[in-house]
C-alpha cells in the first residue's frame, strides 16, 4: 500500500516544484525591464570645427582602432554656470558622441547632448558649483547611430579653473 502513494505525490512535488520555479523566472525577468530613453541630440551643436586659442589646451583624442574621434580642452575655465570645453565630433566617423563633466566622487556636474559627425559644442552648463583647481573627469561617450549600441568610451583627468577666457 506505501508504493501506490508514493509515486503520485511525487509527481504532484515535481509539477509544484516546475510551477513555481516558472513564477521566478517570470518575476525576475519583469523586475530587470527597464526602459531606455535615448540622449538627444544638443540644441547648442554647430556645424564644422571650431578656432580654439592654444592656450585651452584643445587636443584630439584619438588611437589606431578606435571608433570615433574627438577633440577637447585639457585647460577647462568656467564662469560659474558653464565650463568651456569645445567638444567637437571629428568628421570621417559614424558615430554620435556626447561628454560628461565628472567629479571626483563620479556624480555628474554637466553634460552635453549628442554630438553628430562635424559637430561642436562650445560649452557646457554645469548642474554644480565647481571650485577653482578642482579635479574633474572628462568622460566622452560614443554611441551607434540609430541603435545607440556602445562603440566606446573615454576618460580625461584634469582640473577646473575659474576665470576669463583668453
Amino acid at each position: 500500500m506505501k508504493k501506490k502513494w508514493l509515486l503520485p505525490a511525487a509527481a504532484a512535488l515535481c509539477a509544484l516544484s516546475l510551477i513555481f520555479m516558472a513564477l521566478a523566472l517570470a518575476f525576475h525577468q519583469k523586475q530587470q525591464t527597464t526602459t531606455f530613453t535615448p540622449p538627444s541630440f544638443d540644441p547648442a551643436a554647430v556645424a564644422g570645427t571650431p578656432t580654439v586659442d592654444a592656450s585651452l589646451g584643445w587636443s584630439e583624442i584619438y588611437q589606431e582602432g578606435m571608433a570615433f574621434k574627438a577633440s577637447v580642452c585639457g585647460n577647462v575655465i568656467t564662469d560659474g554656470s558653464s565650463a568651456v570645453v569645445y567638444f567637437t565630433n571629428a568628421e570621417g566617423f559614424d558615430v554620435w558622441l556626447k561628454l560628461r563633466i565628472l567629479n571626483e566622487d563620479g556624480e555628474i556636474l554637466g553634460e552635453t547632448g549628442l554630438l553628430k559627425p562635424g559637430e561642436y559644442v562650445k560649452s557646457v552648463a554645469l548642474t554644480a558649483d565647481v571650485t577653482d583647481g578642482e579635479t574633474i573627469k572628462l568622460k566622452i561617450m560614443a554611441y551607434e547611430p540609430d541603435t545607440y549600441y556602445s562603440a566606446g568610451s573615454v576618460s580625461l583627468k584634469t582640473t577646473i579653473s575659474k576665470g576669463e577666457l583668453p
